[in-house]
């Protein structure tokens, strides 16, 4: 889907950072939107990573092995 190593559709490749979380926030939430799923996704500021040598943020969803729930909610996601 997408790579951090690269520009996709304009987004920042650098996903660990907020603004760069925030945008891959929102193409998670639209993506899966426009296919009739209904996902939350939220960002985790992790705080100072010392190996990182920056603050990180991370995105968590409630999808479940990488499926949404469907919003009408009769049908489990087919992969």
């Amino acid at each position: 889907m997408l790579s951090s190593t690269r520009h996709t559709e304009g987004l920042m490749s650098d996903f660990c950072s907020n603004d760069g979380a925030s945008r891959l926030q929102a193409l998670i939430q639209d993506y899966w939107r426009k296919k009739g799923y209904d996902v939350h996704v939220e960002l985790v500021h992790q705080g100072f990573v010392s190996t990182m040598r920056s603050s990180r943020f991370d995105i968590r969803s409630d999808m479940v092995n990488g499926m949404p729930n469907r919003i009408d909610g009769d049908k489990p996601a087919a992969p």
